[in-house]
């Protein structure tokens, strides 16, 4: 299986400092689309195709995955919500700053276990959840192409988990940029898994 990961474009949840969840999520910005259009054009010119073209639940990620669908010949966006971010519960569509007030900081090294809201994950449940579902891609899609409109904190940590980092975030981070294409390819079956290409964004340059 070869599973291309893309984070969104840029999103108005970002501009206006909001936590946003499926419910929350604006949708992207004007350069948010520009960005995924350029990355559609470069799918076009390099014939990238898609047997499956996955998206999280939130509207940046589908707006994304909708942009991109013609250049990869996808004939419809699957939602699959076990691609979002930390679900943030009943803080979805929140100021940052009120978020904080109702529902106090949140230390992941410190307190990985503390839901962040009602309704929401813990940082362990969200970790747990991109390692069982990258574990999961491989038997749904076997020998398959899999695109799949997601997250930062999805990706970072579906990185670190497949290297299995230790005490990650500890001492540096990495933050892959909007509509950068990460890709691995998984040899089946049992893996291993293998880095094709990390935070590759050739097409907005």
């Amino acid at each position: 299986m070869r599973l291309v990961l893309i984070r969104h474009g840029e999103s108005e949840h970002g501009r206006r400092g909001l936590v946003a969840g499926p419910r929350g999520c604006p949708g992207l910005t004007q350069r948010g689309r520009e960005q995924a259009r350029a990355l559609r054009r470069r799918f076009a010119d390099e014939e990238l195709t898609a047997d499956v073209l996955l998206s999280s639940g939130t509207p940046r990620a589908q707006e994304t995955a909708r942009i991109l669908a013609p250049a990869v010949y996808a004939q419809e966006v699957l939602v699959d919500c076990d691609l979002c971010e930390l679900h943030p519960g009943d803080g979805d569509g929140l100021p940052i700053a009120e978020f904080a007030a109702r529902y106090g900081s949140f230390d992941v090294q410190a307190e990985p276990n503390r839901v962040v809201a009602p309704g929401g994950e813990c940082w362990n449940d969200f970790v747990t959840r991109v390692r069982r579902t990258t574990d999961a891609l491989p038997r749904r899609f076997p020998g398959r192409r899999v695109v799949a409109v997601t997250h930062g904190g999805f990706i970072s940590w579906a990185f670190l988990t497949r290297f299995d980092v230790p005490r990650p975030g500890t001492g540096a981070y990495i933050n892959p940029s909007y509509t950068s294409i990460t890709e691995w390819d998984y040899t089946e079956p049992n893996g291993p898994w293998v880095l094709m290409r990390y935070n590759d964004v050739a097409h907005l340059e």
